[in-house]
């Protein structure tokens, strides 16, 4: 399988960069800036595992909202409410591995979002 090479999207609360995309596994990295997070969301088509490579990030999986640090890693569900947000003074950083039947953008769901995009 042909890997695409390296690409960088910059966003609202930071940015991501592709590492791998493959048909049914996708790699992020994924910076967010200090005071930052991503929309309150779920996917119909994906789940996701985070592993933590600069905190603290704060992490909401459902109802529940957590402090994640340096080498935690955080699963994601098909269909679970999540959000990663940057509270502190410094960015954070996750490696994100997305695995299912696809990875389109429709595939988000939103719920909540700082920058109006829901």
């Amino acid at each position: 399988m042909k890997e695409k090479s390296l690409q960088k999207e910059i966003r609202p609360w930071g940015y991501f960069e592709i590492l791998v995309d493959l048909p049914h596994t996708k790699v992020k990295r994924l910076v967010v800036n200090p005071g930052q997070r991503l929309s309150l969301q779920s996917h119909t088509l994906r789940e996701e595992h985070w592993v933590v490579v600069q905190g603290p990030a704060r992490v909401t999986l459902g109802d529940d909202t957590e402090d994640y640090d340096y080498g935690d890693y955080v699963h994601i569900g098909i269909g679970v409410k999540h959000r990663l947000a940057a509270p502190g003074d410094k960015p954070v950083e996750i490696i994100e591995t997305q695995v299912g039947e696809g990875f389109p953008e429709e595939d988000i769901v939103r719920y909540e979002d700082d920058y109006k995009r829901t």
